[in-house]
């Protein structure tokens, strides 16, 4: 009797342990999903950056000029101080007639790059600006 009682207890046991096979299994399937988990965090991570870089639009340069009642044909360029650090902008004005209609192309860019962010061409009616062929200005710049 005490050895068919040995031997129960050696099975019982045997069948309730794992054994080396189904632990490497088991290891196995939980580092592929915890590369998997690491995979999509870094994709994740790597798209939040690239959604938190900054463009700047020349649309607010457009609107500051827009309220000016005189333009000079010309260029200018200068860059967003604090509100923007980085970016500098380039603003080129020239008269398209002689009735006062002007068109400001605006380009910003990046900082030593050479390719502008973003640009903008507006067109602005302003007679008080307009040039006579002799050059000079038709009217001096009243505000109204």
């Amino acid at each position: 009797m005490h050895l068919s009682t040995t031997r129960t207890r050696r099975t019982s046991i045997a069948s309730r342990a794992f054994t080396l096979l189904e632990v490497s299994l088991a290891m196995g399937l939980l580092f592929g999903m915890v590369f998997i988990l690491l995979q999509i965090t870094t994709t994740n991570l790597r798209i939040a950056k690239a959604l938190q870089r900054t463009t700047v639009d020349a649309s607010s340069l457009a609107a500051e000029i827009s309220m000016t009642n005189q333009l000079v044909e010309g260029s200018d360029s200068g860059d967003f101080g604090e509100l923007h650090p980085g970016f500098n902008w380039q603003r080129e004005i020239t008269m398209v007639g002689s009735n006062g209609l002007f068109e400001v192309r605006f380009e910003v860019y990046r900082e030593r790059e050479t390719r502008p962010e973003s640009e903008l061409v507006v067109l602005l009616y302003r007679p008080d600006s307009a040039q006579r062929a002799g050059g000079g200005s038709l009217r001096s710049g009243v505000a109204r």
